[in-house]
């Protein structure tokens, strides 16, 4: 099999929420295979330009843009500014989301809308109006980050996984709708990666680390560089015949029952 196949070079790849986390360390990697990228956050035009200085620190060709991937009349202005101004996208990686941990009987209606709009309308908006463009041009991938509550339940996270769920469902149907028109729709599931934000409970001794190299049959948190690869094949055309499916990227997790916490 050629590399060619996983050759980004001369695309176009916009990915929301990639001014750090797991958003980054994807665009990274397309933007290491080659392509151009567009990055996207929503808190501050700071935050922005620093992640576009890590960008440019790897050699990696970066412009960014501050818009709320959630508000449709941002979304199109946006849109239709970078495709003036950069080009056409032709990779769109809707990875922009939120999480609140709250119990269901506790959690405030408005709080359950927020998660479910950031979460799984923002991915519909983002898709609405960028596949006009894929559509005109006969090809396109658009890459959705799911999640493993896409298919698991878990304490405190009812809102993250009716919008996780909903997305992988949002990302069948949009394949069933867009592949006649070369369009690749996909999703990456990520299992639980080594983030600043999961810092504080992977130290040794804390419970939840503990469960967690339990659980994962690799016995380990993913680093986020292991994401790249997914990434890069769902963007390329290697997997030009590969249509709504969700690659999960967890270290085997979805695989197994677990084990007793006293079993090697």
């Amino acid at each position: 099999m050629s590399i060619e196949l996983f050759n980004l070079k001369g695309k176009i790849a916009l990915v929301t929420g990639s001014t750090h986390g797991l958003g980054m360390a994807m665009a990274k990697a397309m933007g290491k295979a080659g392509a151009s990228l567009v990055v996207n956050g929503n808190s501050s035009q700071e935050k922005i330009d620093k992640a576009l200085e890590v960008y440019k620190g790897e050699g990696i060709h970066a412009v960014g843009y501050k818009f709320n991937v959630a508000n449709e009349a941002q979304v199109i202005e946006a849109i239709a500014k970078i495709e003036s101004e950069v080009g056409p996208i032709d990779i769109l990686v809707n990875n922009a989301g939120i999480i609140k941990r709250t119990p269901l009987e506790e959690m405030e209606v408005a709080d359950f809308k927020q998660v479910i709009d950031i979460d799984l309308v923002s991915p519909f908006i983002m898709s609405k109006h960028v596949v006009k463009g894929m559509i005109a041009r006969k090809e396109g991938k658009i890459i959705n980050i799911c999640s493993m509550m896409s298919e698991l339940g878990r304490n405190t996270v009812g809102a993250y996984a009716a919008a996780k769920g909903g997305l992988k469902m949002l990302t069948q149907n949009m394949a069933t709708e867009w592949a006649k028109h070369n369009i690749q729709i996909n999703g990456i599931g990520p299992g639980y990666f080594a983030t600043s934000q999961t810092a504080p409970i992977r130290v040794d001794g804390h419970p939840f680390n503990e469960f967690i190299v339990n659980r994962t049959p690799a016995a380990k948190w993913g680093d986020p560089d292991e994401l790249g690869g997914a990434a890069i094949f769902l963007a390329s055309k290697a997997s030009d015949f590969v249509n709504g499916h969700v690659l999960y990227v967890d270290g085997g997790i979805l695989a197994t029952i677990g084990k007793p916490s006293n079993e090697n």
